[in-house]
């Protein structure tokens, strides 16, 4: 369905089906430095990416024809390295987990877009989902020429992160000043939070962009409404590469405000509505964890805001093995290195919950900001609510 740029018209729908396989990954070096001058090419990749595998993985990626220099595919691993070569190394398509791919227009004009983000599809590419993103719909979408960011020329591109279990709300930039006043936005809020001067109290009282979420929570929360402001910061944590964000005093500051909907004693859980000040990474997750009442269904973050299966003596070292996986035959033998694909399957999932997985019940419910542009003209964009998340008076009022 074509979706008109009128933001006054009724909601659309636009999404292409996932191809099965991506496009896989090209990484780019070059041979610079006096200390990789001369280097083979496995003790280049196994020394300097021993994270991604270990030698005997680059082994086999070096003999899959993996790896070229300088544009010519090398499968010999003692290949020596000279001053100014170009390596590229390709890693191996393979079929992304399961997502959604539909995304619903709540708004849209010539600057900017608001999606409702379906909860199980990541907003950009990482990890697994290279392909099966938001951003890559809104790159086809352009692309088909359906639409006025294909007649401008633009990049629509999100200007803030949803976590892939959440729903709601997704914004989106159309142009590069749109994208600078939105971004700009998002980072004020953050940056007033900790700051209890004067002026940045009376700042906040003007933010440009305030952000209103639904939630389930396990257990009832007896006050009415709570402010949250624990610090986040990062841990080391397996299969979380950057470190997993959790409530620690050596974070930085972050503010949410909590107001209870509705409580349901006998299911012994509480739905919230939670307005944040900041934007840090899974922020709601975290700090309703930690004052004990992690979200409904959360398969990471247990009570106290940190993860609920951690052991840190057992980090797993564990690497993914290139491309496609096999799990019954190899009916390859020859140089070719050729696989039935029909017996393989993609990149095995972290053995430990991690932040992209879902189960959770998170909505980014209403946005309220000034136009990017036109900053005289505020804007409230609202995402239609889970059943699960509504009261029963407002299940009631749509019945």
């Amino acid at each position: 369905m074509l979706c008109s740029s009128n933001s006054t018209s009724p909601l659309c729908s636009f999404g292409s089906p996932w191809p099965d396989l991506n496009d896989g990954l090209f990484y780019n070096d070059a041979v610079s430095t006096s200390s990789d001058s001369g280097l083979t090419l496995i003790h280049f990749y196994s020394s300097k990416y021993k994270n991604s595998a270990p030698l005997q993985g680059w082994l086999q990626r070096i003999h899959n024809g993996q790896i070229t220099i300088d544009g010519e595919v090398v499968k010999e691993p003692k290949a020596i390295l000279r001053d100014g070569m170009e390596l590229v190394y390709h890693r191996l398509p393979w079929r992304e987990p399961d997502a959604p791919y539909l995304l619903q227009v709540l708004y849209e004009d010539d600057d900017m877009i608001a999606l409702n983000k379906p909860p199980g599809l990541q907003v950009l590419p990482g990890g697994l989902f290279q392909q099966r993103t938001v951003l890559m719909q809104l790159q086809w979408r352009a692309s088909k020429g359906s639409s006025s960011l294909a007649i401008q020329g633009s990049h629509p591109v999100p200007v803030h992160r949803l976590g892939r279990g959440t729903s709601g709300i997704l914004l989106c930039a159309k142009t590069k000043v749109a994208k600078t006043s939105l971004a700009a936005y998002f980072a004020d809020g953050t940056s007033l939070i900790g700051d209890s001067s004067n002026a940045n109290m009376e700042q906040s009282k003007t933010r440009k962009i305030s952000k209103i979420y639904r939630a389930l929570v396990n257990g009832i929360l007896n006050q009415d409404k709570i402010i949250i402001k624990q610090p986040i910061g990062t841990m080391r944590y397996p299969g979380v590469a950057k470190g997993l964000y959790v409530a620690t005093p050596s974070g930085k500051p972050a503010l949410s405000k909590v107001e209870v909907l509705e409580r349901d004693s006998q299911l012994n859980q509480t739905l919230v509505q939670v307005e944040i000040e900041s934007g840090r990474p899974h922020q709601i997750r975290i700090h309703l964890s930690f004052i004990g009442h992690p979200l409904l269904g959360d398969p990471l973050y247990d009570v106290g805001g940190q993860p609920m299966c951690f052991d840190s003596e057992h980090e797993d070292e564990s690497f993914a093995e290139d491309g496609y996986k096999c799990i019954s035959v190899y009916v390859g033998v020859d140089e070719s290195h050729e696989f039935d694909f029909t017996s393989f399957r993609g990149y095995e999932r972290p053995a430990k919950p991690v932040p992209g997985d879902c189960g959770y019940y998170l909505h980014a419910h209403q946005l309220v900001l000034s136009h990017p542009t036109k900053n005289e003209q505020v804007i409230k964009i609202t995402a239609p609510l889970p059943s699960i998340l509504r009261t029963q008076a407002e299940t009631e009022e749509l019945m």
